[in-house]
């Protein structure tokens, strides 16, 4: 089993437990955050903005934010000495699995691409697996065939003046602030910035949400077959009542169907 280390001396979850996080969406995984952070969890974590998954057919991605902020309708960010040079050496020495999270200060127009056939293929063989952009990305087909995964907000035909501006800061995309280091799921429904002292809690609640839906109200409610209408609603009460104790008894407060 690999673990790793954030570079602010925390245990970053290990390549297994990434692994099971991925096997679930990301409405699955905000199921079992909320029952143990103390964040609030009808404004904080998720994005608060629409955003468009373009390889949906991928599935959920599972990683750890590294930052850049990209300006391409200005020029002058290029005349900038070694910046690309000095922004791949900060994504090489940075642990994975790597979720490139990019703030456009275009937005809200679309001017250029960051994202494309080689700016996909030279992430992935620094370590990342895909990107979350308020921006536009293109060469669509090519990305995917790279299997570089992008949240992004548009499709978009050319690159413009883009170069970095600046990374390893703090970012905001899609109307969510994240810091270089935390933890990320995404999918085709959004994504989860999940704060830091929530993540060793989080996949054990994750399951433990999961398995209590499936023993319970979604028993309850696949078992209606030959029942009448009164014995339908008096299981589907039985078992979010169930469902609600479960909770309670493991993380102290009620779930979401009560």
């Amino acid at each position: 089993m690999t673990t790793n280390q954030a570079q602010d001396g925390r245990r970053q979850l290990s390549d297994v437990e990434l692994l099971q996080l991925k096997r679930w969406n990301t409405p699955t995984i905000y199921n079992g955050w909320e029952q143990v952070t103390r964040h609030d969890a009808g404004k904080d974590g998720f994005n608060l903005e629409e955003v468009h998954d373009f390889m949906p057919h991928m599935g959920p991605m599972v990683g750890y934010a590294v930052t850049l902020v990209i300006e391409p309708s200005n020029p002058e960010h290029r005349k900038k000495a070694n910046g690309w040079r000095d922004y791949r050496a900060y994504i090489a020495e940075t642990p994975g699995p790597k979720i490139v999270v990019v703030q456009d200060l275009d937005k809200p127009r679309v001017i250029g691409a960051l994202w494309g056939e080689v700016a996909s293929t030279c992430h992935r063989a620094l370590g990342c697996i895909g990107t979350i952009t308020d921006g536009g990305i293109r060469d669509l087909d090519e990305m995917n065939s790279v299997g570089f995964k992008a949240l992004a907000r548009r499709l978009c035909v050319g690159h413009a003046f883009v170069a970095p501006v600046r990374w390893g800061g703090e970012v905001e995309v899609f109307g969510r602030t994240i810091h270089p280091g935390q933890l990320i799921h995404a999918d085709k429904h959004g994504f989860l910035a999940v704060p830091p002292e929530d993540e060793q809690q989080l996949l054990e609640a994750a399951r433990f949400m999961d398995d209590n839906e499936c023993q319970t109200v979604l028993a309850a409610a696949r078992a209606a077959t030959g029942k009448s209408t009164a014995e339908i609603l008096a299981n589907l009460d039985a078992s979010i009542e169930e469902f609600s104790e479960n909770v309670i008894s493991r993380f102290g407060h009620k779930g979401e169907w009560q």
